[in-house]
C-alpha cells in the first residue's frame, strides 16, 4: 500500500531554507569553477556572469608552469600530499592508541590524563607558534619535511574523538579475546581498529584538510621553493604586482581535486558513522 507523504507549510519552509543554505555554500564553489575558465578581465567585469563565454586553458598552463615559469607547483602539490598523508596516518593511529587506552583501561589518573590532554585543545596554535619555531630552529628541522609534520602528529581532538567512541565499543568482545589468550595488541589490531571505521574516517579527513589548507606554519618553517605546500603556491599570485585571478583560480581547482576524492572515498564511513554511533548509544 502507497502511504502519501502530506506536504505541509513547515516542511516547504524548512526545504526552501536548506536550499538557500545549500546554493550559499556552494556559490564559492562555483565561481572558483568558472573563474577558472575566464580570463582576469572577464572575471572582474561586473555584474559578473556565472557561463563562462569559452573554455580558456590556458589559465590552467599558467597554473601548473607558475609565475616564473619552473613548474614548482609539481613539487608544491606533493609537498602537501607528503604532509597531509603523514598527519592524517600518525594522528589516526595515536589518537586510536590513546583513546584505546582511556577508554577501556582502569588506571590511577586516568580522568586526570583526558583532562590535561583536552585542556590542550583551549591553547590556540598562536600562542605556541613562536616556541615551536624556536624549537625547529635549534633542530635545524626547518625547510624539511620532519619540520612541517612533527608539530601535528598527534590530535588533542582526535584522542577525545576516538575515546568517546571506543567508550561504547562492547567489553565483552575484548574479554573474549583475552580468555583466548590475545594480547593487547593484537586486540587493538584484529577486533578494536577495524571496527573504528567511521571514526578513522571522520579524523582522517579532519587531519587531512586541516593541513592541507595549513598556510600559517609552512610559511614559518618553509622558505625554500621546493619545500612550499600548495596553500604558499597558491598565495604566491597574489602577491604578484598583476595578479592573473584566472590563473589562480585554476590552481585553487586543482588544488582542491584530492580534498574532493578523500571526501567522496570514505563518503560511506563518514555518513554511516552518525548512524553507527547512535545506535551503540541506544
Amino acid at each position: 500500500m502507497l502511504i502519501q507523504k502530506k506536504i505541509t507549510l513547515p516542511k516547504v519552509l524548512i526545504a526552501i531554507v536548506l536550499i538557500g543554505m545549500l546554493a550559499f555554500t556552494l556559490m564559492p564553489l562555483l565561481f572558483m569553477i568558472t573563474a577558472s575558465m575566464m580570463t582576469s578581465s572577464q572575471i572582474v567585469r561586473m555584474p559578473f556572469k556565472w557561463i563562462p563565454e569559452g573554455f580558456n586553458y590556458t589559465n590552467f598552463i599558467k597554473a601548473v608552469r607558475g609565475n616564473d615559469g619552473t613548474y614548482i607547483f609539481l613539487r608544491n602539490i606533493s609537498n602537501s600530499l607528503i604532509v597531509s598523508c603523514s598527519v592524517a596516518v600518525t594522528t589516526v593511529l595515536l589518537a586510536a592508541l590513546t583513546g584505546y587506552g582511556l577508554a577501556k583501561f582502569r588506571f590511577r589518573g586516568r580522568n586526570t590524563v583526558f583532562m590535561m590532554i583536552m585542556a590542550t585543545m583551549m591553547i590556540p596554535f598562536e600562542a605556541i607558534m613562536i616556541p615551536l619555531y624556536m624549537v625547529v630552529m635549534m633542530l635545524r628541522i626547518q625547510n624539511t619535511y620532519i619540520g612541517l609534520i612533527l608539530p601535528f602528529l598527534v590530535s588533542a581532538f582526535g584522542v577525545f574523538q576516538m575515546k568517546q567512541y571506543l567508550t561504547t565499543f562492547p567489553t565483552e568482545f575484548l574479554d573474549a579475546a583475552r580468555v583466548d589468550g590475545m594480547g593487547e595488541f593484537g586486540i587493538f589490531a584484529r577486533i578494536v581498529f577495524p571496527n573504528c571505521k567511521p571514526v578513522i574516517a571522520t579524523l582522517a579527513i579532519l587531519s587531512f584538510r586541516s593541513q592541507w589548507d595549513n598556510l600559517l606554519w609552512p610559511l614559518l618553517v618553509s622558505q625554500k621553493d621546493q619545500m612550499k605546500t600548495i596553500p604558499q603556491y597558491i598565495s604566491n599570485f597574489a602577491l604578484e604586482r598583476s595578479t592573473d585571478e584566472g590563473a589562480m583560480m585554476a590552481a585553487a581547482l586543482i588544488a582542491s581535486i584530492p580534498m574532493f576524492l578523500l571526501f567522496m572515498s570514505l563518503t560511506k564511513y563518514f555518513i554511516g558513522g552518525s548512524a553507527v554511533y547512535e545506535s551503540r548509544k541506544g
